[in-house]
């Protein structure tokens, strides 16, 4: 979502290229560039010349180390600053009542009932055990929507259809994790405008007769500095505890995660990262402070991967690996718990430096669509002896998957080649000669 901004910021930062130092002049000129791509980014104006400001006289109040060119300094200067700016620290649900109950507004199609969901199934892999009530009365099927979400993550959804009361449904919800022994209660409520008064006031009365312990305002970051706007009145009305930005893998500019803490003092908690329930991150503001600049997002990656692999599964594989017996059916098993992770571009910008490489590379979210259906086209014998796959399979399997032999068989040399080098690092004394004897890289000057 921060391509552009990342762009800009870049552009800006080359201006101190081969600056020997900091002076007024040349700094000036950057934070010029900076604002112009904040103010681009859709970011709150007052918000852009304060940060700026902020950054210019951090940065000539620096001493330059002689190891430290001033773009560097400025970059490492504009990494605390922005994530000051989108609030410092990571801020978590405070869920030590029993049962907790938080309530879900904002307004239509900002995606909170599909968040709802989501944050279910983030606290149950949490060992949390989460129920769902269901309190949009007003839009067609949001009922359906949430038992449907329920049944697909294995969450209870409480829902009324015959009442049209909200308050009701949602004291009836809470009652019903108290009598089930569900130690957080999730409220979804229908999504309103802030100029409706009606509503407003209703969403206030939940607020009061339900007395939740976190109010989450789910924003649709698509909507850019508008959803700063809205977030400010629908806080004065409820004093929300957090903010959760929807649709962050969408054409979004990024205004609204870096204006929102500074205009409304609430913390950003959770971001939707993708349509799949398992897109939804914790919102960290170093980690995206980190991103935004194009440095990668390390943790985030290794914690995504920790969420998907298990360690039990990892070490009957690694064990396979070294007998030489990883199959086929291994190998579609670990395609299917990548996919899981998140969209592939999105990982792949969590990588330092690969996300500026892959920024004009389009990346389908079935980029293993002819893997899979190669694999699903095999015999269970094929895929647990891939040795076995002589031509005349490699001919059948090609016109299952729909694919030219040519395809089938360039797969199953690079399969080859990866058991290889799995096995070889599976090793760790035929790894440690592998690297041995690879040619040294040419030292230049820097």
């Amino acid at each position: 979502m921060f391509e552009n901004l990342q762009d800009k910021l870049d552009r800006a930062f080359k201006v101190l290229k081969g600056q020997g130092s900091i002076s007024e002049i040349n700094v000036a000129e950057t934070m010029k560039e900076i604002r112009k791509a904040l103010l681009d980014a859709d970011v709150n104006y007052k918000t852009a010349k304060t940060f700026t400001d902020e950054v210019k006289e951090k940065a000539l109040g620096q001493n330059v180390l002689t190891a430290v060119s001033p773009g560097q300094l400025l970059t490492k200067i504009m990494n605390d600053e922005l994530a000051a700016l989108m609030g410092g620290e990571v801020t978590e649900l405070d869920l030590k009542n029993n049962p907790t109950v938080i309530l879900i507004a904002g307004l239509n199609g900002a995606g909170k009932t599909t968040f709802t969901g989501k944050l279910a199934l983030h606290l149950k892999s949490k060992g949390k055990k989460p129920i769902m009530v269901a309190g949009d009365v007003y839009r067609p099927a949001a009922v359906d929507q949430l038992q449907i979400l329920g049944e697909q993550i294995g969450v209870p959804v409480y829902a009324n259809i015959a009442s049209k009361d909200p308050v009701a449904i949602a004291l009836e919800g809470i009652a019903e994790g108290k009598k089930n022994n569900n130690n957080v209660i999730i409220i979804d409520t229908a999504g309103r405008l802030s100029i409706d008064e009606s509503l407003m006031n209703e969403i206030s009365e939940v607020k009061a007769q339900t007395k939740p312990h976190e109010i989450l305002f789910v924003v649709d970051a698509m909507t850019g500095q508008d959803a700063v706007n809205t977030a400010k009145v629908f806080n004065d009305r409820l004093d929300f505890t957090g903010v959760v930005l929807t649709k962050l893998d969408g054409d979004t500019r990024g205004g609204a995660a870096l204006s929102i803490k500074s205009i409304v003092n609430k913390p950003i908690k959770f971001i939707g990262t993708g349509e799949k329930m398992e897109a939804l991150d914790v919102f960290y503001p170093d980690r995206m402070a980190s991103r935004i600049l194009g440095m990668g997002d390390v943790v985030s990656l290794v914690e995504r991967a920790q969420m998907q692999f298990d360690e039990k599964e990892a070490a009957e594989l690694q064990k396979k690996i070294r007998k030489n017996k990883f199959d086929f059916n291994d190998f579609y098993n670990q395609i299917q718990q990548i996919k899981k992770m998140g969209n592939m571009k999105d990982l792949m910008g969590m990588i330092p430096g690969v996300g500026k490489m892959m920024k004009n590379v389009d990346i389908e979210d079935d980029a293993f669509k002819n893997v899979e259906a190669i694999i699903q086209s095999m015999t269970p014998f094929e895929k647990e002896n891939p040795d076995s796959i002589q031509q005349s399979r490699r001919m059948r399997i090609a016109k299952g998957s729909g694919n030219k032999v040519e395809e089938v068989t360039k797969l199953i040399k690079q399969f080859e080649d990866m058991r290889k080098v799995m096995k070889q690092f599976s090793n760790p004394a035929a790894a440690a000669k592998m690297m041995k004897n690879m040619p040294k890289m040419p030292q230049g000057r820097m």
